[in-house]
């Protein structure tokens, strides 16, 4: 699933094309989605010209005229591509959203895990996907006091407590086992277990692998693209997420997988303890 670098990478990118243009028409070609898609989605994307780009943990933001704000999460598979519109189109490009300038926006996604919607400014606070949503692992908001206080007295393992998206908005499996390999901390600890002096290096750990991360324009296994259609770097530069098997970068201890819940945890046996 594309988490948070991945997106802000997509939203970088989207943010140089869109604002100024015009939306010039829209084809819903699949609608069950996540969440099915409304039947006034287009009609509400219709003729409104793009004002800005943003993102809000793993939610793309477009900001249109008229208030309004068209808001898309990629689930486990989809992208968001801008595209000329002479290109063909493929057989899982379930929106095509038309530009002026004989460009086109095109949400694809296999596995239909994705969400799209148009909804008022007004309204985008109290929808269920961002009422709920911690603060960006950019914000002041996060700190180590912060996730101290949520981590005492918390019997849920480290690795678990960082992708609640609760917790912090937009970390998921792949960067929460690379924080913690940074931090020293192995994914099955239990939460109240860490003293305030790892709880810090921990939350100091977050936005450095995200920057990072973000720097190399994400991670691409399978079907991440940013907003070009290229694929990410930093599967190259991973530490421990799916590398069970082979030699710690820093040791040479083989890495190790664990099962946490329904998802595969990955750490070093030396460098994490």
């Amino acid at each position: 699933m594309p988490e948070l670098p991945e997106v802000e990478t997509i939203c970088r990118g989207l943010r140089q094309l869109l604002p100024g243009r015009r939306i010039t028409n829209v084809e819903v070609r699949e609608p069950r989605l996540r969440s099915r898609v409304d039947g006034d989605f287009s009609s509400r994307l219709l003729g409104r010209t793009i004002l800005a780009v943003g993102r809000r943990g793993k939610y793309l933001l477009v900001f249109l005229e008229g208030e309004r704000v068209w808001l898309s999460h990629l689930g486990m598979s989809g992208k968001l591509i801008f595209v000329a519109a002479s290109k063909p189109r493929e057989k899982h490009d379930h929106i095509i959203v038309g530009l002026d300038g004989s460009h086109e926006l095109r949400y694809h996604d296999p596995r239909r895990f994705g969400l799209a919607a148009v909804v008022s400014h007004s309204e985008l606070s109290s929808m269920p996907q961002m009422r709920n949503l911690g603060p960006d692992p950019f914000d002041s908001r996060f700190n180590g006091a912060r996730l101290y206080s949520l981590a005492r007295g918390c019997r849920r393992r480290i690795r678990d407590l960082l992708i609640d998206q609760r917790v912090v908005a937009g970390l998921g499996n792949i960067y929460a086992n690379e924080i913690l390999f940074r931090a020293g901390i192995r994914p099955t600890t239990r939460a109240w277990k860490l003293g305030r002096g790892s709880i810090e290096t921990l939350a100091n750990r977050v936005p450095k692998v995200l920057r990072e991360a973000i720097r190399w324009c994400g991670t691409s296994f399978s079907d991440y693209r940013d907003a070009e259609d290229r694929f990410g770097e930093f599967q190259n530069h991973l530490n421990v997420y799916d590398r069970a098997g082979e030699k710690c970068r820093v040791c040479g201890v083989k890495i190790k997988r664990v099962a946490i819940g329904n998802r595969s945890a990955f750490y070093c046996p030396r460098c994490q303890r």
